[in-house]
């Protein structure tokens, strides 16, 4: 008995596509061009708008700094006794009632028109004080200080201290010395930090064991007494300010580095470069110092305010910059002994600090998160 056998061929078309070696194969192309890692965190910076205005304040603050005090006719040491204490008088907004050189006083009626002749704007109230039984008639009258202290066609954007010194130079020569002061002291204590911290984390073992200690004796020192030591010493200036916030301010910075060579020491280029033959030298500067950029940079813009509030604190102490040079902490050292009476002295270097101390943590609030590599690429 026969079997019939099926010898139609298989008609079903073959899924798969046979490709000739003569045809080109290739990955797709990468849309737009790649980017280095400063170059990713300079883009992620600048997406941060907070951080970016931060960076122009501080740019114009810097500015204002440098060429602010040739502005002005007067230098920072020029005295005018006759025209001590005069409030702010700008040209523009003395238009609109706004920094117009007056000052509201409680003058004795009989002395308007001896002491105060022609200088009186506006009187604004009239009361009179017992004193011992007798009724003295008062006036609450708005004084144009200028005027009344012969000094008409003078301006003063900032208005005068006590011996008659221009405020506005004053206040931007302060700020000068302030950030060279703020911008020494982090950028010494950085170099020191990453030569300690770099070698303290690369070799270990019985050698951070000691440099750790060492640095722990250090953290020990109270820095007021180091201030005070190096005043006695060296009298009030800029160096012995920077000395003393150099001899432990570095600290913190090494054990960031330190911290930092800990953690990539072991990794597997690093030990590809060692078993090459790379020296140490070759390997903490080219290798691993520049995974800590990133933080490095960080916490030298963080540590620059902290550097200026000491030198303002210091100098509100009478520790810091010795007369007639001014600082931020001496100019608030001076308002605040006539802040009631005047304002003026004690508003505008408390402004500028606060302004400072502001955009500079918001600044390195923003490299921070730049430099932060786990957000690489991400919008």
């Amino acid at each position: 008995m026969k079997t019939s056998q099926n010898t139609e061929p298989n008609m079903e078309r073959n899924p798969f596509e046979f490709v000739q070696r003569d045809k080109p194969i290739a990955d797709e192309k990468f849309e737009g061009k790649a980017i280095g890692f400063l170059q990713d965190a300079l883009l992620r910076f600048r997406r941060n708008k907070a951080s970016t205005i931060a960076a122009i304040v501080i740019g114009i603050i810097i500015l204002l700094a440098i060429i602010a005090p040739m502005i002005s006719s007067y230098t920072y040491r020029e005295q005018h006794i006759d025209w001590s204490l005069l409030p702010p008088r700008v040209p523009v907004l003395e238009k609109l009632g706004i920094w117009d050189g007056t000052k509201v006083m409680d003058v004795k009626k009989t002395s308007m028109e001896e002491k105060y002749k022609g200088s009186i704007v506006k009187v604004l109230k009239e009361y009179e004080v017992d004193y011992r039984g007798n009724k003295i008639p008062m006036v609450q009258a708005k004084v144009d200080m200028y005027q009344l202290k012969e000094a008409k066609d003078k301006y003063f954007w900032m208005g005068t201290d006590a011996l008659g010194r221009d405020q506005w130079t004053r206040l931007w020569k302060g700020t000068r010395i302030s950030l060279i002061i703020g911008f020494m002291a982090v950028t010494i204590n950085m170099l020191i930090g990453l030569t300690y911290g770099s070698i303290s984390g690369y070799y270990g073992g019985a050698v951070d064991m000691i440099m750790q200690r060492i640095i722990e004796i250090l953290s020990g020192i109270p820095g007021l007494v180091v201030v005070i030591l190096f005043v006695m010493l060296m009298g009030a200036g800029i160096t012995p300010l920077i000395l003393a916030m150099v001899i432990t301010g570095w600290i913190g910075m090494s054990r960031m580095i330190r911290a930092q060579f800990y953690k990539h020491k072991g990794q597997e280029y690093v030990l590809a470069s060692r078993t090459m033959g790379a020296r140490d030298r070759l390997l903490i500067f080219r290798h691993i110092m520049p995974n800590a950029i990133g933080p490095i940079i960080t916490q030298a813009t963080l540590a620059i305010p902290g550097a200026i509030f000491t030198e303002a604190f210091l100098s509100y102490l009478g520790l810091g910059i010795a007369a007639p040079e001014p600082s931020i902490g001496g100019l608030l050292s001076e308002g605040q002994k006539v802040l009631l009476e005047h304002p003026h002295l004690t508003l505008f270097p408390a402004i500028v600090i606060s302004i400072l101390m502001l955009s500079f943590n918001m600044f390195g609030n923003g490299l921070r998160d730049a430099f932060d590599p786990t957000l690489r690429g991400q919008e």
